[in-house]
C-alpha cells in the first residue's frame, strides 16, 4: 500500500517533468489556472478578513466567557472554517480551471497520450462535458467542506482530524475528476471506472493527496495545475494498463490465415453450377 501510494506521488512528479520536455505546451496551461486563481482569490480574501465575525457568529455561547478561553475557542473555530474553505477552494479552482482551459488542457492530455503510445483516443470530452464535470466537482467539494467543518468542531482533536480529512477526501476527489478526460475518451461506464479505482486505491490517493498539498501552497495551484493534468493522464493509463484495456490485440501466428475484414460476396467459393 505504501509503495502504491508513493507511485501515485511519483506520477505527479512525472507530470512536473513535462515542464522540461514540453515547456511551451505547459505554459499554455498556466493561463486558465491564473484566471481561476484570481477569481477564487477574490472570494477567499474577504472570507479571510471576516473570519473573526464568522467565528463569533458560530460561537454565541462563548460571549460570556472570560479571556483567554473565549479567544482560544473562537480562534480555533476560525481556523476550522478556513480549512473547510480551502477544501472547497481546491474543488472550485479545479472546476474553474478545467472548464475555462478545456482547449489548453486537452492539448496537454493529447501530448501525454501520444508520448505514452498505444491506443490513441480521438475525443477528449469537449467543453460541455468539462462544464458538467466541473459542476459535479464543486458540489462534491461543498459536501467535503461541510464534513470538514463538522469534524473540525469536535473538541481537542477536531482541528487535526478536519485538516487531515480535508486533504485526503479532497485529494481523492481531485484524482478521480482529473482522470475523467482519459476515461471519457474511452467511453468507460461508471461501473468500469469504479472497478479501475478499486484496483488502484492507494495509487489514486497518493496522486490526489500530493496534488492537494501542492494546491495549498501559495500560487502552487497555478503551477501545479498543468502538471496535475499531465500526471492524471499517466495515472489513468497505468490503471487502464493494469486492466488490459489499452493492450493492442496480439498479432496472428506466423502462417495463420488472416481473418477477412469484409464478408465474402454471395456465392463466393461455391462450386460452379453444372449443366441443366
Amino acid at each position: 500500500m505504501i509503495r502504491e501510494f508513493g507511485a501515485g506521488v511519483r506520477l505527479l512528479l512525472r507530470g512536473f517533468g513535462m515542464w522540461r520536455t514540453r515547456p511551451g505546451l505547459m505554459a499554455l496551461g498556466l493561463i486558465p489556472a491564473v484566471v481561476a486563481f484570481l477569481l477564487l482569490a477574490a472570494a477567499l480574501v474577504p472570507l479571510l478578513l471576516s473570519l473573526g465575525g464568522i467565528a463569533e457568529w458560530i460561537t454565541p455561547f462563548a460571549s460570556g466567557w472570560t479571556e483567554p478561553w473565549r479567544g482560544v475557542v473562537r480562534g480555533a473555530v476560525g481556523i476550522v472554517v478556513f480549512i473547510a474553505a480551502l477544501a472547497l477552494a481546491a474543488s472550485v479552482f479545479s472546476a474553474l480551471a478545467l472548464t475555462i482551459g478545456d482547449p489548453f488542457y486537452e492539448r496537454i492530455w493529447r501530448a501525454v497520450e501520444s508520448d505514452l503510445g498505444g491506443e490513441q483516443p480521438v475525443d477528449g470530452g469537449g467543453f460541455w462535458n468539462a462544464l458538467g464535470e466541473g459542476v459535479r466537482l464543486v458540489l462534491l467539494g461543498l459536501l467535503i467542506a461541510i464534513l470538514v467543518l463538522v469534524v473540525g468542531l469536535i473538541p481537542i482533536v477536531g482541528g487535526v482530524l478536519g485538516a487531515v480529512g480535508g486533504v485526503i477526501f479532497t485529494g481523492r476527489l481531485l484524482a478521480r475528476e482529473l482522470t475523467g478526460r482519459a476515461f471519457d475518451a474511452r467511453d468507460l461506464t461508471p461501473l468500469d471506472r469504479a472497478a479501475l479505482f478499486a484496483g488502484s486505491r492507494a495509487r489514486v490517493l497518493g496522486f490526489g493527496v500530493a496534488t492537494q498539498l501542492c494546491f495549498l501552497i501559495p500560487l502552487g495551484a497555478v503551477v501545479a495545475m498543468p502538471a496535475a493534468v499531465a500526471g492524471s493522464t499517466m495515472l489513468a493509463r497505468t490503471m487502464l494498463d493494469r486492466s488490459g484495456r489499452t493492450q493492442n490485440p496480439p498479432p496472428p501466428p506466423v502462417g495463420a490465415t488472416p481473418t477477412p475484414l469484409l464478408p465474402p460476396p454471395p456465392g463466393a467459393g461455391a462450386p460452379p453450377a453444372g449443366p441443366v
